[in-house]
Parts: C-alpha cells; sequence; structure tokens
C-alpha cells in the first residue's frame, strides 16, 4: 500500500514563513549558471535522464535505463510536465512518510502530463504522438477492493515516487494504457499536469457528497484545497468558505473558486468554529467540511463548525495521532469521512472539468523550470513559493537512438517497477481506468 501525499496546502506544514507574505516568484529558469548549462549538456546527452532521490536532502541527475514495456498493453510516454507536489517535497527532505522510507535512490515525481513515445502490440485507444495525463499508480487488479472499483484501497499500489516505485520525473516512463488519458485538444500539457491534484480534489468532493445549494467549508488554500473549492462550486455549492492562516492565499482563494473567507486565530477551536459561523453566515453550522490541511487545530474547529447531521471529509494528511472531539462529533451524528487519492472515474471526471471549463487550472500554475532546474524548484516549494511549480521533462535525446535502444518488451528496468506479470494487466476486475 502507498501513501502518496498529494494532498495539501503547505501552510500547516513545517514551514515558520507560512504566514509570511508570499513574494512574486522568479522564474528559475531565468537565473542560468554554469552548472545549470553544463547539467543540461550532461542531460541531453544521456538516454533517459532522471532526477533521483539518493538520500535525505541529496538529489542526483542519473542515467536510468530506458523502460520496458511489460505488457502488450503498456505504454511508454515521455513526461513533458510534473507538478511538484508536497509528498515529493517531503521525501526529499526527510526520506520518508510514515511507513514509507526511501531505502533506496528513487525517481521523484508523480503529478505528470507527457506524449506517447512508443506502444504495445495490444494497445487500441493510443498512438505514438498523443498528448496524455498520466495516473501515477497501478493496483494488482484482483483484489477485492479492486473488483468492487475502489482500486486506491488496493493493498498492492504501486504508486509513483512512493518507496520503492521509480517517479515520472525522466526522459521515459512505461503505464499501461489505461492509465494514461487523452487529453483534447484544446487542454495543454502544463494543464494536464494539473489533472493529477484536480483528481483528488474530485474525489474528495465526491466523498462528501456535495449537491448543488450545499454550504462547502474547505480548511487549507493550498493546492488541493482550491482545487477542492473549484470542484465544489462546478456541483453546485452555493457557499464556498477558504480557511487559511494566510492573507494572500485567502485572497487568491477569493479570486479563484471561494464566495468568501475566514482566518483562523490562535483561539479554541469551539471560540472559532463560533467566529466562523458568525462571520461567514452559516446559520446553524455547514454542511460540508473539507480539510485539506491535515493540521489539528483545523480539524477540530471543523467538527465544531458543522451543522447537525453535517459531513466532515480529512483529505489533508499530518499528524499520526491528534485530540479529536469525539463527543461533538458523536453528538451531531455527523459523517466523518476519509479520502485516498483518486478512485474509478476521477481522473476522467476532472479531465471532464477542465475541458468544458467547470473548472480552472491554469491560475494555480505560478512558475516553470527547465528539468536541470529541478533541485532550486523544490527549494521554492519548500519555501512556501506560489502555488504550482511544474518541471520541464528532459529534452530529446541528442542523437539518434537505436533500435537497441528504444523501449522494448520483455526487457529488464523501467520506471514502475511492476511485482506483477503482464498477465495481471490484461483483465481487469476494477470499474474504470486506472489504478
Amino acid at each position: 500500500m502507498s501513501s502518496c501525499l498529494c494532498f495539501r496546502s503547505f501552510l500547516h506544514s513545517k514551514k515558520k514563513n507560512s504566514e509570511e507574505p508570499e513574494k512574486e516568484k522568479p522564474k528559475v529558469e531565468e537565473h542560468k549558471t554554469t552548472d545549470t548549462t553544463i547539467m543540461t549538456t550532461q542531460t541531453a546527452t544521456q538516454k533517459n535522464p532522471s532526477f533521483v532521490l539518493q538520500a535525505p536532502g541529496k538529489v542526483v541527475y542519473e542515467d536510468r535505463p530506458i523502460p520496458t514495456l511489460h505488457s502488450p498493453y503498456d505504454v511508454v510516454v515521455r513526461p513533458r510536465w510534473t507538478g511538484i507536489c508536497g509528498s515529493d517535497v517531503h521525501y526529499w527532505v526527510e526520506g520518508r512518510i510514515g511507513h514509507f522510507v526511501v531505502e533506496s535512490p528513487m525517481v521523484l515525481g508523480h503529478e505528470s502530463a507527457g506524449i506517447v513515445h512508443s506502444v504495445g502490440e495490444k494497445v487500441t485507444n493510443l498512438k505514438v504522438g498523443d498528448r496524455v495525463a498520466m495516473e501515477p499508480g497501478v493496483p494488482c487488479r484482483r483484489c477485492l477492493r479492486c473488483k468492487e472499483g475502489k482500486y486506491n484501497l488496493c493493498p498492492d499500489m504501486q504508486f509513483a515516487a512512493t518507496p520503492p516505485f521509480d517517479g515520472t520525473l525522466a526522459r521515459y516512463y512505461t503505464l499501461p494504457e489505461d492509465y494514461c488519458y487523452k487529453l483534447p485538444e484544446s487542454m495543454s500539457l502544463e494543464e494536464g499536469a494539473l489533472i493529477e491534484p484536480a483528481a483528488v480534489a474530485v474525489h474528495i468532493t465526491r466523498q462528501a457528497a456535495v449537491k448543488p445549494g450545499d454550504s462547502v467549508v474547505v480548511f487549507g488554500a493550498g493546492p488541493v484545497g482550491l482545487l477542492c473549492c473549484a470542484v465544489a462550486k462546478a456541483y453546485g455549492a452555493t457557499k464556498i468558505v477558504t480557511v487559511d492562516i494566510n492573507d494572500e492565499r485567502l485572497n487568491f482563494a477569493l479570486q479563484y473558486a471561494a464566495t468568501t473567507s475566514f482566518k483562523s486565530a490562535r483561539v479554541s477551536a469551539e471560540e472559532n468554529a463560533r467566529n466562523m459561523i458568525k462571520e461567514c453566515e452559516l446559520g446553524p453550522g455547514a454542511d460540508i467540511i473539507i480539510d485539506a490541511s491535515g493540521a489539528e487545530p483545523c480539524i477540530q474547529t471543523a467538527i465544531h463548525a458543522l451543522r447537525m447531521g453535517g459531513t466532515y471529509v480529512q483529505g489533508g494528511m499530518g499528524k499520526p495521532d491528534i485530540n479529536f472531539p469525539i463527543v461533538a462529533m458523536c453528538t451531531k451524528e455527523l459523517n466523518v469521512r476519509g479520502s485516498f487519492r483518486y478512485g474509478a472515474g476521477d481522473y476522467q471526471t476532472a479531465i471532464d472539468l477542465v475541458a468544458t471549463k467547470r473548472i480552472s487550472v491554469k491560475e494555480l500554475i505560478t512558475g516553470k523550470v527547465k528539468f536541470e532546474d529541478a533541485e532550486n524548484a523544490f527549494k521554492e516549494v519548500k519555501g512556501g513559493k506560489g502555488i504550482k511549480i511544474l518541471i520541464e521533462g528532459p529534452e530529446e535525446h541528442e542523437t539518434t537512438t537505436s533500435s537497441e535502444e528504444q523501449p522494448q518488451p520483455g526487457r529488464s528496468s523501467g520506471h514502475l517497477k511492476r511485482k506483477s506479470e503482464s498477465s495481471s494487466l490484461e483483465g481487469s476486475g476494477a470499474s474504470s481506468k486506472r489504478k
């Protein structure tokens, strides 16, 4: 079971400057250095340059083996844009998330969109050159959870950039055909890279069962929190409250999708809840509250701010154990649910919402850098700058690749190191595409 925290806002992580006003993020690519130029030359001559975490705080560029087509149903994709997720940064800094520990070098990245480079002989829905959003987790397809359509809960999930599986920050990456979603012509590859966090938001919002007329409060104005606001609005919520401790993020959320905002204060959870209900005119309390922060005070406030019979969804991950207002939960008979990654239909729904302009993701892209500047971009994300920074994929190999160097069926190595054989990729028990 892998545990990707594509979830969630940076404001309640361990960044002291999260309470400081953000400054406009200088684009890293505008600050070229001799080292970057040298690195660009080096990666251009490599067959499969990859951004590899070797140990906490130590990343290098390695020329990894060109990945294999494990199955005739696989495709090899050239990732062109990859967003930096909080989980990537956490692995980079700490070398672990919970019981997922980086014990050997691992390629980072999982929020990607790219171009199909080669296809297996039984691939029918994709062709070379297609632009696709890449769903980064592949389940066993055999277990009970997979067969009932909840493949995101598969105990044998193999998720990109979750130990021990490599991620997508490389020139080539292999996935099953049905985990690659063709992008409409109107959608850019940069937008395609934002489909992953958008799918997380779709899943959270579905867990909350948002319907027209609902009042929805979202704690945390990071990428997923903002997208939860947008998806809730698309689903018909009439009042959408964004909650954060950072004024700049609150202002951004109001311009983006929220209808009102609330700034948390350093008071008790009960008092914060009372103040929110009054200031935001939530009547007896909110219908639905989503936590996309993982912060204990937010979770406590949320339970107190819900109406009787309201719904609470935990989308953000934080400390393993917290103090939880269980009496308030019970006496209000709240519907309390967790949310983990995305499930059947969520990726395609996210694409459809963006394609039909019911939600927009362009505004969340606050920086784009070259592949060779990836480490600088990670530093900026760690510093709490911007909303979503994208890393461009490596350029094409400078020399013509021989047939022996092309991705081939049956060759060893590859990015998503599946334990399953090709037969496990043929008959999916899960409804919809993916994991």
